[in-house]
């Protein structure tokens, strides 16, 4: 039922300003349904509509809106608001009219008839908009200028509301150089009060948000930053088995419950939700790889409460649609975020997408030690991809510094709470949480945690354990296709110290040397000799480093069976993708895994996650026949056929995304022997032939490395020429 316009129709017909607490409290009640002004709201609302420029620093749920709609009411003309989304205005837009209230807004989405008929209501006498929502990009073109500066010179424009003012600052977390422009508006639109609003920014950015703006004498408005209704919790995925069904497990308890959860990649976006329906819970991924026309639907079915849960993705703390502050769902019981955010205000602007209607919710945060290394490649690397300003020479630096704030908040021990608020200089007892954090409420267990997460670090430290990561950077930054990391250790296991020679000629002189044959040996019986000692050495000094190698590298069956469910996920998402597409998923899933395996089983780990990687690829983009030609007669196998010999490992080992730590069998001789098929397939010459997907050359990789460093590249085997060769020169040095 709309409400009726009538009140807002006799304050502007007898031209009276509304400034009083009980005609403002009459408002809000009309029009909004409140009983009365939360916080610093009525403060704020009474210095704009006194002429005062504000700056409004308000907690995410905190009702910032009604800062700038009911003076929009209270007082004949147009508020202007500037708001960084189009769909955040759109949403507010639709809101404000159902509640009968003239609000209007202009963006590139819409049509010509309906912008121009908004432009002509402006250019009005009396025009009926109460609201105009517009971009900063809209702000900043020559032509919309002129036309508020017209209505600024007939007197009709009362204020400029400036949401997520935080933008401007590019000490913020969410810097959008659009919003530098906005500073202008002092100096073309004088008197006419600025009104800035903010959920998360620091001291750092109050006080740079306020200078960028000019505002004159200010009225400084600080709420609390403390959400008592939230409790707070961190994860730690190095300690679970699998991320993926802890969370499942999680939002099932929750029952039929809206909830959020933010991702790091677009990839994980995707796994994850696939994973989620797959164990019953309704939900949809979100993220900027999708098409406008799905983005909408997915967002409007989780506004209309037919999915349950959404999963978006946050890259570099640019908000989506899902992270507006606006989006009308007060219910949000729970937010998760999978991956660690880069900054305490996007976790605290993320988190508080939950229980804004100040309703007992929960923010859970699961926190990877593999995902921090990763976000602080990205920060480190961020320079280059923000705008070229002065003042962002410092930007790397200082993100990781605020990073450090949410490593601290996932790995230290005290008051979860207690730390969110003081990173926004907010200094308040430990007693305030009230243990509504698991810190707070369960402080031996989080100690706990806290030891084995350190035990589990220094032990893969020790042995310089470094899982790959299955998504680049480029696809985070850039939005480009993503690409495979090769394995770093992998690398360093075949430095220049294990192919180098510089140390065999010191050991082999000094055998000679040693040797009793005799001085007058013909040159052949020398280099023989000499032949023979390189061998020993090798044989005596290298060997347990071969095998180490081995170990490190080792393809375990574990490992096996968690690509083999990777790619089972990815044919069935390619099933679907392909119209129901006749398929035998769990023998191709199997017979796809088995070519992977024979083809980089041997050379371990970094490339068979790459092959790995490379198919599951293959099978997103692929068609039926395609598809088809590869399998081959799998897509007729019975899955019976189909056995698999992995034996149970001797320590508890994660998922293929938590990285598993493998164990090689060893026979009596101490040589690692390969492991047994994970998977048989009856696929034979034909089906095994077929091409796989194309994957970077490792070797092409080195020598690439080696040749921009210029470094002559050692990596090829010596041959018996080469060695006979080197022996001759240094018999002639003799």
């Amino acid at each position: 039922m709309k409400k009726s316009p009538l009140p807002v129709q006799t304050i502007r017909g007898s031209d009276k300003q509304v400034c009083g607490k009980e005609g403002l409290v009459k408002l809000l009640r009309w029009h909004f349904g409140y009983v009365d002004f939360r916080g610093t709201q009525l403060d704020a609302i009474q210095a704009v509509l006194s002429g005062r420029d504000c700056f409004c620093l308000m907690p995410t749920g905190a009702g910032k809106s009604m800062c700038f709609q009911i003076p929009a009411l209270a007082k004949p003309g147009i508020v202007l608001v500037v708001s960084p989304l189009i769909a955040l205005m759109e949403n507010q837009v639709m809101a404000l009219k159902e509640k009968g209230i003239a609000a209007e807004y202009l963006s590139s989405t819409q049509t010509s008839d309906v912008k121009n008929k908004i432009h002509e209501d402006l250019d009005s006498g009396k025009p009926s908009v109460r609201l105009l929502y517009v971009t900063p990009e809209l702000i900043s073109t020559l032509g919309f200028m002129s036309k508020l500066t017209k209505i600024y010179t007939r007197g009709l424009l009362n204020l400029i509301a400036i949401d997520e003012a935080h933008c401007i600052s590019s000490w913020g977390h969410d810097f959008r150089p659009s919003y530098r422009k906005l500073s202008s508006l002092r100096s073309c639109l004088p008197n006419v009060p600025i009104l800035a609003l903010t959920a998360t920014a620091v001291p750092k950015v109050q006080q740079d948000v306020m200078e960028s703006l000019c505002l004159q004498n200010p009225l400084v408005l600080k709420s609390s930053f403390n959400r008592p209704n939230i409790h707070y919790e961190v994860r730690y995925k190095d300690l679970l088995v699998d991320a993926y069904a802890d969370l499942s497990d999680l939002l099932k308890s929750y029952g039929d419950v809206c909830g959020i959860v933010y991702c790091l990649e677009r990839t994980t976006c995707d796994d994850l939700s696939a994973h989620l329906s797959k164990r019953g819970i309704s939900c949809a991924a979100y993220h900027a790889g999708l098409n406008n026309k799905v983005r909408t639907s997915v967002l409007d079915n989780w506004i209309s409460s037919k999915i349950q849960v959404v999963v978006a993705t946050v890259a570099f703390g640019y908000d989506h649609l899902l992270n507006s502050t606006g989006i009308d769902r007060k219910d949000v019981r729970i937010v998760c975020h999978f991956n660690i955010p880069k900054s305490m205000e996007a976790f605290y602007q993320e988190s508080g997408r939950a229980g804004r209607d100040q309703l007992p919710s929960r923010s859970l945060l699961y926190y990877g030690m593999d995902d921090r290394k990763r976000m602080e490649f990205i920060l480190s690397n961020a320079k280059n991809k923000l705008p070229s300003l002065g003042s962002q020479e410092d930007l790397p630096k200082k993100s990781l510094t605020d990073f450090t704030q949410m490593v601290e908040y996932c790995e230290g021990s005290g008051c979860r709470r207690k730390k969110i608020l003081e990173s926004f200089g907010e200094q308040v007892p430990a007693s305030l949480c009230r243990k509504s954090c698991d810190a707070c409420k369960h402080p031996n267990l989080v100690a706990k945690y806290l030891e084995e997460l350190t035990t589990t670090c220094a032990v893969r430290q020790k042995s310089s354990f470094s899982r790959i990561f299955i998504s680049s950077s480029s696809d985070m930054i850039d939005g480009e296709q993503s690409s495979e990391f090769w394995n770093r250790d992998d690398d360093a296991s075949g430095s220049d110290e294990d192919i180098s020679d510089s140390d065999d000629a010191t050991e082999v002189v000094k055998s000679l040397a040693k040797s009793n044959l005799p001085s007058k040996s013909g040159l052949n019986e020398k280099i023989e000799f000499l032949q023979r000692a390189e061998e020993r050495y090798y044989q005596n000094n290298f060997s347990n480093r071969k095998v180490d190698k081995l170990d490190k590298n080792v393809i375990s069956e574990t490992l096996r069976e968690s690509s083999k469910q990777r790619l089972l996920n990815a044919l069935k998402q390619a099933q679907q993708r392909l119209g129901n597409f006749k398929l035998e998923v769990e023998v191709s899933a199997c017979f796809l895994e088995n070519e992977c395996y024979k083809k980089y089983g041997r050379t371990g780990k970094s490339f068979y996650y790459s092959q790995v990687a490379s198919t599951v690829r293959w099978l997103s983009t692929t068609n039926s026949s395609e598809l088809t030609n590869r399998l081959g007669a799998t897509t007729n196998a019975q899955s019976e056929d189909v056995a698999f010999k992995a034996e149970p490992p001797t320590t508890p080992l994660l998922s293929l995304d938590q990285g598993p730590t493998e164990s090689t069998s060893k026979d009596l001789s101490g040589r690692a022997r390969p492991e047994s098929s994970a998977c048989t397939s009856p696929i034979q010459s034909a089906s095994s032939s077929a091409k796989l997907p194309e994957i970077p050359s490792f070797s092409n990789f080195v020598s690439s490395r080696k040749a921009k460093d210029n470094r002559p590249n050692t990596s090829q085997k010596r041959s018996p020429k080469r060695v006979q060769k080197n022996l001759e020169k240094r018999m002639r040095l003799q």
